[in-house]
């Protein structure tokens, strides 16, 4: 997974640590939603029922695999 410097720093925090390897890549090879930024970064979302059934939100570089931030998202709504 190719990953820029700022989400590696992110990586760092308590509350992104818990964020695994494998949901982030369940959201860039299957997102339950995708939209595109002015900027051409991709959002795309994923449900994870292993982490409290909470919604993954995962930002990507224009490449579309590049991942730059990864969060879960608690103002989704399927």
């Amino acid at each position: 997974m190719k990953t820029t410097r700022y989400f590696d720093a992110l990586r760092t925090r308590p509350d992104r640590a818990a964020i695994r390897n494998e949901w982030i890549e369940r959201a860039i090879r299957t997102p339950i939603k995708e939209k595109v930024q002015a900027d051409r970064r991709i959002q795309r979302w994923a449900h994870v029922p292993e982490a409290e059934n909470r919604y993954l939100r995962v930002v990507l570089l224009s490449d579309g695999e590049t991942v730059h931030n990864a969060f879960f998202d608690r103002r989704f709504a399927p």
